[in-house]
């Protein structure tokens, strides 16, 4: 399947809820702009594109496609809690495997 960055920034909104407008504000652009990125007929500029890695705490490769795998920005968390979310997702792996 080709990769297509509208699709995964539609992904990426409608999982966190937010609305084409939302996103737009959230960006510094109208919301007919994020229309035109979803439907492939503009390219963010860089300065956008870290802006919504930063909203959906995802990397700029995941965005472009470079990086196929999703990752989880658990920034904040002290290294109990670290260590505990790498055990859970170790075990999920593991029961997907199956």
């Amino acid at each position: 399947m080709d990769f297509n960055f509208g699709d995964r920034l539609k992904e990426l909104r409608l999982q966190n809820g937010m609305t084409q407008k939302n996103l737009a504000d959230r960006i510094g652009v109208t919301k007919s702009v994020v229309s035109f990125y979803e439907l492939r007929e503009r390219t963010p500029s860089p300065e956008v594109l870290v802006k919504l890695a930063t909203i959906f705490h995802v990397s700029s490769d995941y965005l472009l496609g470079i990086e196929k795998g999703k990752h989880i920005d658990i920034s904040g968390l002290d290294s109990d809690d670290e260590k505990a979310v790498r055990a859970v997702v170790e075990q999920l792996r593991k029961k997907n495997q199956k």
